[in-house]
């Protein structure tokens, strides 16, 4: 009987090449793939390290392939990335929310564009090096449970489809990081000592505002910050440039420690405040995606996250009109930030998500 034929996006980094060393060794008929997403080759990360998006990803995993005697592709996505990712990602921060790029750039990228890629060359499955574990469940949906590893990844995958999920596997799943760097190190793959990236991979430095102006060809111009009282304190040097919870780079004297409580795109105004005021127990979120249930129609008791680097917390989840749900915490939770994805969990299951669409003040009626 033919083997089931597999193709692993490789990003020249540690965890995706032991995923295509896992699944060789259980006998699947293995192809490597690099998507190439840069917009060109002047901006492409070229730093010792690379990310996923670094031109170091191809040299990487081409070596690791030829390792692993497997075939080995880079396949173009910049225009797919382009629109979905990048494009998006502006758009978002225009509007004064703060996307999750990863998020998207999993569902509609290493999945959505590289699984019909895949089907169209014969593959039965893609693979990734994700820390997440695909299960079916008795009521036949596909869904995710957490990995053993501290570097779980189900914050960054809730939005799959079904359809992406049944033909997913995920084979570092079982294992943590430590366990996955010490066989890239028996098997001697040349990156079984290679950093993992931590940044937006088009953003490799972190200035959010300086690729914004780039990206756009906008200006974003200085404009007040504002204190609670809506009195002007100070300036900042263009609105995009900060997200709720900021504290460093602020620049202000005030004799006490301020944190960005709220930003007014429209008025170009930056509002500051303590620490207290990020704290809220109820978000809205919309853009739904359910996958270890088909719908919500009653309020859930389920635990829940705003943040990737975040314990889950116990939550009251209730349906509203149009997919929206309201997300209601036990306990007040930091900077729940519009744009962020708030993700659910049934102990290690994940039962879904959504998009922070708006924060309300529950004594004020007001939204961060």
């Amino acid at each position: 009987m033919k083997n089931k034929k597999v193709i692993v996006g490789m990003s020249g980094g540690v965890d995706s090449s032991v995923a295509a060393m896992l699944l060789k060794k259980q006998g699947y008929d293995v192809v490597g793939v690099t998507m190439q997403i840069w917009q060109d080759e002047e901006t492409a990360i070229q730093e010792e390290n690379g990310g996923c998006c670094g031109l170091s990803a191809v040299d990487d995993a081409r070596r690791v392939a030829s390792q692993l005697d497997i075939p080995y592709y880079v396949m173009n996505f910049k225009k797919e990335f382009k629109e979905w990712v990048m494009d998006d990602f502006a758009a978002e921060y225009f509007r004064g929310r703060t996307p999750n790029p990863c998020i998207r750039c999993n569902r509609y990228i290493k999945w959505e564009a590289l699984l019909h890629r895949a089907m169209s060359i014969g593959g039965d499955y893609i693979a990734t090096g994700h820390y997440a574990k695909v299960v079916r469940l008795e009521n036949g949906r596909y869904t995710l449970k957490k990995a053993p590893s501290r570097k779980d990844q189900t914050y960054a995958l809730y939005n799959l489809t079904q359809e992406q999920l049944s033909k997913t596997l995920m084979p570092d799943g079982d294992y943590t990081k430590e366990e996955i760097r010490q066989m890239a190190e028996d098997m001697g793959l040349l990156v079984a000592s290679k950093p993992d990236s931590q940044d937006i991979c088009f953003v490799p430095d972190g200035d959010y505002g300086a690729f914004l102006e780039a990206y756009t060809g906008k200006t974003y111009p200085t404009g007040d910050f504002l204190d609670e009282n809506g009195q002007p304190v100070g300036t900042h040097r263009g609105a995009v440039r900060y997200t709720l919870g900021q504290r460093k780079g602020l620049g202000l004297a005030m004799g006490h420690p301020v944190y960005v409580c709220g930003k007014d795109m429209e008025a170009n105004t930056v509002s500051v405040g303590p620490e207290s005021s990020l704290y809220r127990k109820t978000l809205i979120a919309d853009d739904v995606n359910w996958i270890a249930i088909p719908e919500l129609t009653a309020p859930l008791r389920c635990k829940a996250k705003t943040r990737y680097r975040q314990q889950e917390e116990w939550a009251t989840v209730t349906p509203l009109a149009d997919g929206k749900i309201q997300v209601t915490f036990d306990e007040p939770q930091r900077a729940m930030t519009v744009g962020q994805a708030v993700v659910l969990y049934d102990g290690d299951t994940v039962l879904g998500g959504g998009t922070i669409l708006s924060v309300p003040d529950e004594e004020q009626g007001e939204t961060l």
